[in-house]
């Protein structure tokens, strides 16, 4: 019997993942175990044969290639083949992979997402078992000496916001796992849900006992199908094995967690904007204070973390902080997922310590730009982060060399743009998003964002720029200082990074 590995994520789905796991599932000898994604999406549909020395990869590949890749049954095809230029060769000693450190991702497209015994089999549920025999407040203790920052952008230390939840007054607590991945170029917590979403579950189960919550509840937006079924099964299957429910693998501890599905606001990435939605109002962002640590869900003490944080968690409880702590730079510890996206070769999902640099990511992960053509631009941190000119493509990924240069990490999202774009268009673009996702409650963001796009209009077609510029510096100075939130505050940053580094686009730039 040969095992052939499938990826059912749903970036695999798009390209004939599922034809082609149909046709290798039709063949007699051959069985078909779907996985999630490996990261490697520019080798999508991949097929991974096991052997006994590994896993041997193949892609992209085909439903017509079906029946030659499981003769060849991870063999090497001949000089002839149809199927050579998809040979990987061993799976996990592909440069895109062996050069990563992958600690959150390990079991990305190594385990079925359904059968928690393989999820145990890989290391799952040790985090939890090891957390159980701890007090809630050294389980804290873990994670606030990892020094883990939350992963959707703030970067704030998770440690620090279990404490005030875990010290403050009340008896019922939440944790919430913010899964409205909203921003342009990023697929980390999609990827994360369909390929290993036992490792949510324990990390908010973690998250749970240490705080003294026995609810968490997961925020998904309704443009992921896939994750939110996969995360369906899971929880199902966790509740039946009695991993959640009253008494946590017998421990006396109890936690439930709830899927909850959003209408795909851009706003519900920011946290009291999702405790709205969830609570069924519309989704606006709330003012702090009160801070959803001390106030959050139905007024009650919540963890707000997002999905890479809470899936970091069970590798540091399993591990040690200090083995977590080990990895990235002084002040942002541990890894992170970045993912490719956009005007790139080799799109994907990369996991490296803190520190690593952006052309490190860009020219050696990604092999540069799809196009061939020159790297003219790169976009850090989503559709809000500044443009970042090639010729700072050594910038290190860290939280503090990005802001100390006027950037920001954001979810790790990177957006490759080559000599081709034109930056003008893209600081319109960034004004428009803003005015369809902005939630409107505040007027700077509400009416700012318009007038930004409507000054940004009237320079494109033509408008002098020595008059228009500084309306629209005007304009972001006033968005910048005055939202309510973070999206109308970084709203301004993708525009004035294009006009500080490209001035050529507008006419000589507002210096």
């Amino acid at each position: 019997m040969t095992t052939c590995y499938v990826p059912a994520d749903a970036a695999a789905r798009s390209v004939g993942a599922d034809e082609v796991a149909a046709a290798l599932a039709a063949i007699d000898g051959v069985r078909v175990v779907r996985t999630g994604s490996r990261g490697m999406l520019w080798c999508e549909p991949l097929v991974e044969v096991d052997t006994p020395a590994g896993r041997v990869g193949y892609g992209p590949v085909t439903p017509a290639d079906a029946g030659a890749l499981a003769q060849l049954g991870g063999t090497e095809p001949d000089a002839e083949s149809p199927l050579r230029p998809a040979y990987l060769g061993l799976v996990e000693r592909q440069p895109f992979l062996a050069a990563q450190r992958r600690l959150t991702t390990a079991r990305l497209g190594v385990v079925d997402p359904s059968d928690l015994a393989d999820y145990e089999q890989h290391g799952g549920w040790a985090g939890l078992r090891r957390a159980l025999t701890l007090a809630p407040d050294a389980v804290i203790a873990e994670v606030t000496a990892s020094g883990l920052r939350g992963r959707g952008g703030a970067g704030f230390p998770s440690g620090v916001k279990w404490a005030t939840v875990a010290n403050a007054a009340g008896s019922e607590k939440y944790v919430c796992a913010n899964g409205d991945e909203g921003d342009s170029g990023t697929y980390a917590d999609r990827m994360l849900i369909e390929g290993d979403p036992f490792a949510l579950i324990e990390g908010m189960l973690i998250a749970g006992y240490a705080v003294g919550a026995h609810t968490g509840v997961v925020y998904l937006r309704s443009e992921y199908p896939d994750a939110i079924a996969t995360l369906g099964r899971a929880v199902e299957s966790a509740r039946t094995a009695g991993i959640l429910g009253p008494d946590v693998l017998g421990s006396s501890f109890a936690f439930e967690v709830d899927v909850r599905v959003g209408a795909g606001a851009y706003i519900c990435g920011e946290e009291t904007s999702m405790l709205e939605s969830i609570e069924g109002r519309r989704a606006e962002v709330r003012a702090k204070p009160p801070i959803p640590a001390l106030h959050g869900l139905f007024g009650r003490p919540t963890v707000v973390n997002n999905i890479l944080t809470l899936a970091t968690v069970p590798t540091i409880l399993a591990d040690g902080g200090a083995a977590y702590a080990a990895h990235g730079t002084d002040r942002s510890r541990g890894t992170q997922v970045f993912q490719l996206a956009g005007n790139v070769a080799r799109g994907g999902l990369v996991e490296v310590d803190f520190g690593v640099t952006v052309r490190e990511l860009v020219e050696g992960f990604g092999g540069g730009t799809r196009s061939g053509r020159p790297v003219r631009a790169v976009q850090l941190g989503g559709p809000l982060g500044g443009f970042l000119p090639a010729s700072a493509l050594d910038l290190p990924m860290d939280y503090e060399a990005l802001a100390a240069a006027g950037f920001m990490l954001g979810h790790g999202g990177i957006v490759v743009f080559d000599d081709t774009v034109d930056m003008a268009r893209q600081a319109r673009f960034a004004m428009e998003f803003c005015v369809k996702e902005s939630c409107g409650k505040c007027t700077p963001c509400r009416i700012g964002s318009q007038r930004g796009m409507e000054s940004l209009d009237r320079f494109l077609a033509g408008a002098d720029p020595a008059r228009e510029l500084p309306i629209l510096e005007r304009i972001c100075t006033t968005m910048a200082n005055g939202s309510l939130c973070a999206m109308g505050q970084l709203t301004p940053m993708p525009v004035r990074s294009a006009l500080t580094h490209f001035p050529e686009d507008f006419a000589g730039g507002w210096r």
